[in-house]
């Protein structure tokens, strides 16, 4: 199987250099300026002279606040760019692996009291920032394209790539000895390792459709913060504020976790409870 990797400079891209460079799995890699998804005809060059088995696009625009202010260009890399790179695969017959978000859902409190072990791959997408509609638009353009596809959400992405929530912590535990974290937003992390590790079973075993890829266990962001601060031995004062205490552009769900339920069936894929994710996230760091 010959994989192209686009959006290589980012975590899961970089992630997934490691994975196919370690399990010696022929694969092609380019970052933004290299191959940018929006630009079909050099798409279809790459795809012409590549000739993957599968596209792993993990190309985004994921600047949630700024998405605000930048709408066209979130709809453009998020939802025209699947599109066409969508009818590009289909034509081709190449398989896309495409990544989404916990975003793409509204996040209310009500959902968090309905379905507390998270929101099944098909349940009713309602997002309510710019961001989540860029991306729940792809997932549609996607879906409707007729192209095989994995259609892959993930939540609270962390990785040994890249800027994420986990380093920043890390960072500000080294340089400060106390920090407010919100603790009314709830969901759990995607861990780099396992978002590629998952995904390469469902590749590896044919599957097709909608998944979730993310860890066991429902915490908010303070939680997180207590967590990675004391696996780390850092002396930091975290104090719990409310969402409304720190205001963002976009507004952010209350409840985004994802269900699990239906990836824990695919043989070689192992439920991870989101501290063990953690553990194994700041050994490699």
């Amino acid at each position: 199987m010959k994989l192209l990797i686009a959006g290589a400079n980012g975590q899961l891209g970089k992630e997934w250099i490691d994975f196919c460079s370690q399990n010696q799995i022929d694969y092609t890699a380019y970052n933004s300026n290299q191959l940018d998804i929006t630009n079909a005809l050099r798409m279809q060059d790459k795809l012409e002279i590549d000739k993957p088995d599968a596209v792993i696009n993990c190309a985004a625009y994921t600047k949630v606040d700024d998405a605000e202010e930048n709408i066209e260009l979130a709809k453009s890399i998020n939802a025209d760019a699947v599109k066409e790179l969508a009818t590009l695969c289909f034509s081709r017959n190449i398989k896309l692996v495409h990544y989404s978000t916990d975003y793409v859902f509204s996040g209310s409190e009500k959902d968090f009291k309905a379905f507390p072990d998270g929101y099944l791959e098909d349940h009713g997408k309602n997002p309510i920032n710019a961001y989540g509609k860029s991306k729940a638009n792809g997932e549609a353009a996607l879906i409707d394209s007729g192209c095989s596809f994995l259609l892959i959400r993930i939540s609270w992405l962390c990785g040994k790539h890249g800027n994420n929530f986990v380093k920043t912590m890390l960072w500000l535990g080294q340089n400060r000895n106390e920090l407010s974290v919100v603790n009314d937003q709830l969901g759990s992390p995607s861990f780099c390792h396992k978002v590629v590790s998952d995904t390469y079973q469902l590749l590896a075993n044919k599957y097709e459709g909608v998944f979730h890829s993310t860890s066991e266990g429902v915490i908010s962001w303070y939680d997180f913060a207590i967590k990675i601060f004391e696996m780390k031995e850092l002396d930091v004062n975290v104090h719990p504020i409310s969402t409304d205490q720190f205001p963002t552009k976009a507004k952010r769900p209350v409840f985004s976790k994802l269900s699990t339920e239906k990836i824990s069936n695919i043989p070689g894929v192992k439920k991870e409870d989101w501290k063990t994710g953690l553990k194994k996230l700041l050994a490699e760091l």
